[in-house]
Formats: structure tokens, C-alpha cells, sequence
């Protein structure tokens, strides 16, 4: 699904009333509708609960009045407070405080501090918030009466449930930092599209839950604009991967995974990449690691095959395994090579890796150990065999990579990534929150599954392994599906592992616990869509 600018957001509903013929009105009508639907699936109690819309004088209050009308017919007894003058507002949003009020709908304006400090008892009893005061037309800090909403709204977080119209209020829609205090929303209920702001800005884990709504935006619209290359991932992204197995499938139609991995006291990187690589579908997988530890990875999983390479006296890999053509007899007849988890940063190790990427014929995915051997020489990332390649950096190893510290990543992702993914000709998958794919060829695929458990030893290799297991059987002609297939997925699976053991208590193998879970879930989505 595409993600727009505010600009964009514009410009796609101009379009869809002058060129495909929906009144803007409409547009509102049904961005109401589909918050109230949503309400009603969530809360199915709404009858009884205490409601509160918060309306400001743009289109974002028009929504919030529409939620408000709508909810009535449903027997729900909501207040609207509006923070303006009626008289103020304008085109469709006047059209429907008119109709609220023809509905007899409670109505208290809120124009000044004593107005606000007589409504806050009615707020503070309110179990349900609908926040439409700001939407994404937002350009500078929320300051006065609304910022001292918003403070109060937050401050309420533990005891109502709060649902924003299109955006929280006070939230950039693009990735600029507007500063200024943000609505803590537990679902964002957004229309068309994703905003930029939702997805990379500081503030974005304000947004809650995101879900998407179509209100009467044809999506070939967005899908036939190339100069739209930001994607949000979800499993209509996934769509062209052929997820379901044919009846007369076998082994040697799903590939083979050869992942370099381990070394003496990092054994668990490797049977977590191998492990996950094999649930998530791959005909075969090959875990290669030193000799000396052989028999530890071999022992952790009937189903892996392993293949010994020769060990440093450290317990790391050998140059040697280069000699005679060895390892490269070892890649011949596999489908992806993924290399890095535990492989330490011996030197000897370090220059391994190096000359591996340099010569090898397969795609590659490297991460961990294997990004570190090129921590201050990732230019030589461009000199490779390889058809392609991708990098899958905390943002740690991305700082070591540029040559610049992590905050600096941190505080511009999405264009940090696109730029290390132009500059290497390489696929870069920046992971930590909002884990970001990005293309040699400018685009981005922003994921938004995952929590704050997988923040725990482990759940890297297990990527490493997902990616490599998906690139085994879909192949890497277009790699960006397969790789944002595997982001979504390994994200899903850590969501469906945090709601069984809790996020505090999560490890790396419960990830892989709930990959078969994710992977039949994404499927169903899709057969519920077709």
C-alpha cells in the first residue's frame, strides 16, 4: 500500500472528485462511516460507554461530526466539544454541524481557558475518545487551548481508550518534527492511505494501532503513480508470491539455504537462522560453521544439514575454507547465500566475509558479524559477483557502516536507508522500530508489525534466517517483495508470540513459534481478499 505526503494525501482527493466524480462531502460522510464501523467492531459495548469527540474547525472536526451523527443513530449518547467558534467553520464541516445539530446532538464550544476549565469534569469522565481536532493539514507546533487538550487527553491514557481520526492531533504528517504534544492514541483510524508522519516521524508510536480505511479513492489512482515510492507493507504487498504449494511440490522446488553462521560461544545464532529458515519454507538448509562447534549445531535440529568449515583456534572461520575452490564448491547447487549471525569479528573472519561477498555467484544476505566486516570499507560492498545483495543493520551496524553515530540514524531512518541502499547498489533493510526496506532504485516498504519483546538476543538471527528461507523458494528477481514478506512476517510472528508470553518474557525461539502462525494468517487475509 502506498504512503503519502500531505501534499499527496491533497492532491489524490482533488483527483478523485474532479476526475472520478465523488463529492467531497462524500468523502467525508464515508471517513465517518468507516471510523464508526470500526468502533462498533472494537468496542462492543459502545451503546453503554461514555463518548467524547473532540472537533477542531477543519475537514478533521467535519469527520469527527460525522462520527458523532452516526453513532447517535446507533443509540450511542455522544458529546461533541468544539473548539472553535460554530460560525468558523466552513464547507463540508459546516454542512455537518449543521446536520448535528438537526440531530438534536449535544454541542459544547470550547473557545477559551474558562470554557475549557468548565468541560474538563464531562472529559475526564469520558471512557471513549474519538480525537478529531488536527488533521494531517498540520504545519507547526500545537500550542494554547489544544496543546493544553492534548496534555490533558494523555494524561487520562490508563482510563479511556482514545481513537484518532486520520492522524493524532498534534502529529506531523510528514517526517519533519513539528514538536509541540502529540494525542496518544490507541488506534488511529486514517483514510486512502498511511502518512509519512504515522510511520518514521519521533512521534510516530503515537498512532497506536494504524488501520486503513478506503473511502472512495479508486487505488489504481495511487497504484499507477510512479512518483509514489513509498509503500506501506501489508499482506496486500504480498500478493504476487505464489504462498500456497502445489500438490505435486517437492523438496528441490523451494530451494536451498546455505547460511555461513557460528562460531565457539555464538552456536545459537546459527541454529536460530537455520531453525527459522526452515519453518518459513525452504526445500533445504545448510548451516556451514566451524568444525569445532559442528557437532553442537548438528545436535540442536534434526531437519537442518550442516557442512563443517575449518576453524581458527579461536573457533572462528579459517581463510583457509578459501583454498582449493572448498567453499566454493560448498555454495554451488544452493539458492541464497546468508551470512553473518555469531560469526565473531576475528580478522581472519572479517576478511572471509569480505572476499565471500566479493566473489559469490548467489544473492546474498548478510547481517550481523557479517556487516561488522565492513564497518569503515562498506564502498567495497559495490565491487561483487553477486546478482544481489542485501544488508539487514540494526542501526548500530549502520552507523559503524557510515562512519557516523547512531542517533544520526536514528533521526533520519528512511532517508538514511535509501541513500546507503542507492550508494552500495544493494537492498537495505534497516531494522528497530518501523523496520525500513529500501530498493537501489529509490523506493521504500515501511513495516509497522513487531514490538518492543523482540528487543532480546536472537530475534536478528531469526531475520536472517526468514529472509534467507523466503529468497530459497520466491527467488531474487524481485527481491523487495520477498524481503518485506519477510520483515512482515518475522514482526507478526514476534505480535503473536508477545500476546501468548507476554513482551518482557519473549525470546527468540518463541518468534519462531509463531512464524507457521503468521505465515497462515498473512495467507488467509489474502484468500479473504481475492
Amino acid at each position: 500500500m502506498k504512503v503519502l505526503t500531505a501534499a499527496q494525501m491533497r492532491e489524490a482527493d482533488r483527483l478523485t472528485t474532479e476526475r472520478f466524480g465523488v463529492p467531497s462531502l462524500q468523502l467525508m460522510e464515508n471517513a465517518g462511516a468507516s471510523v464508526v464501523a470500526f468502533l462498533q467492531a472494537q468496542f462492543p459495548d459502545l451503546p453503554s460507554r461514555k463518548i467524547i469527540v473532540l472537533c477542531g474547525k477543519g475537514n478533521n472536526g467535519g469527520d469527527g461530526l460525522v462520527v458523532a451523527r452516526r453513532l447517535k443513530r446507533l443509540g450511542c449518547q455522544p458529546s461533541v466539544f468544539l473548539f472553535t467558534a460554530p460560525e468558523a467553520l466552513r464547507g463540508d464541516a459546516a454542512v455537518n454541524l449543521k446536520r448535528w445539530q438537526e440531530s438534536s446532538g449535544e454541542l459544547r464550544v470550547v473557545r477559551s481557558e474558562s470554557d475549557w476549565e468548565a468541560a474538563r469534569s464531562a472529559l475526564a469522565a469520558a471512557d471513549l475518545v474519538v480525537d478529531a481536532l488536527l488533521g494531517t493539514g498540520l504545519s507547526g507546533p500545537v500550542e494554547g487551548l489544544l496543546g493544553a487538550v492534548i496534555e490533558f487527553v494523555n494524561q487520562r491514557a490508563r482510563k479511556v481508550q482514545v481513537v484518532a481520526v486520520d492522524s493524532p492531533s498534534g502529529l506531523a504528517s510528514d517526517a519533519a518534527d513539528l514538536g509541540g504534544p502529540v494525542v496518544r492514541a490507541d488506534y488511529t483510524m486514517t483514510f486512502t492511505a498511511p502518512k509519512l508522519g504515522q510511520l518514521v516521524s519521533r512521534d510516530c508510536h503515537r498512532v497506536g494501532k494504524l488501520v486503513v480505511r478506503e473511502i472512495g479513492t479508486p487505488r489504481q489512482l495511487l497504484d499507477e503513480d510512479a512518483q509514489l515510492k513509498l509503500h506501506w507493507l501489508e499482506p496486500g504487498e504480498f500478493r504476487s508470491l505464489p504462498l500456497r504449494r502445489r500438490p505435486d511440490a517437492h523438496k528441490g522446488d523451494y530451494g536451498h539455504a546455505l547460511i555461513v553462521a557460528g562460531s565457539r560461544g555464538k552456536t545459537g545464532a546459527a541454529v536460530l537462522a537455520g531453525w527459522a529458515a526452515l519453518r518459513v519454507g525452504a526445500g533445504l538448509v545448510t548451516v556451514a560453521t566451524p568444525d569445532d562447534v559442528l557437532p553442537i549445531v548438528a545436535s540442536s535440529l534434526p531437519e537442518l544439514m550442516t557442512a563443517p568449515l575449518l576453524g581458527t583456534d579461536a573457533g572462528s572461520i579459517s581463510l583457509r575454507n578459501l583454498d582449493s575452490g572448498g567453499f566454493a564448491e560448498l555454495v554451488k547447487d544452493n539458492s541464497v547465500l546468508a551470512m553473518g549471525p555469531g560469526l565473531s569479528t576475528h580478522q581472519e573472519v572479517q576478511q572471509f566475509v569480505r572476499t565471500v561477498v566479493a566473489d559469490c555467484p548467489l544473492p546474498v544476505v548478510l547481517d550481523a558479524d557479517g556487516l561488522n566486516a565492513f564497518a569503515g570499507r562498506a564502498d567495497e560492498l559495490v565491487a561483487r559477483k553477486a546478482p544481489a545483495l542485501a544488508l539487514t543493520p540494526h542501526p548500530g551496524e549502520m552507523a559503524r557502516l557510515l562512519g557516523c553515530t547512531t542517533n544520526e540514524v536514528q533521526s533520519k531512518r528512511l532517508d538514511i536507508a535509501l541513500q546507503a541502499a542507492a550508494r552500495w547498489r544493494a537492498f537495505v533493510v534497516l531494522k528497530g522500530y518501523h523496520t525500513v526496506v529500501a530498493t537501489p532504485d529509490g523506493r521504500a516498504f515501511i513495516n509497522s508489525t513487531g514490538n518492543a519483546g523482540m528487543a532480546t538476543g536472537g530475534t536478528g538471527d531469526v531475520l536472517t534466517g526468514v529472509l534467507a528461507g523466503l529468497t530459497a523458494q520466491f527467488g531474487a528477481d524481485h527481491w523487495e517483495k520477498v524481503l518485506g514478506f519477510g520483515v512482515y512476517l518475522h514482526g507478526l510472528a514476534g505480535d503473536l508470540a508477545a500476546a501468548r508470553v507476554g513482551e518482557a518474557s519473549l525470546i527468540a525461539s518463541d518468534l519462531i513459534a509463531g512464524l507457521p502462525q503468521a505465515f497462515a494468517q498473512v495467507q488467509s487475509e489474502l484468500e479473504l481478499d481475492a
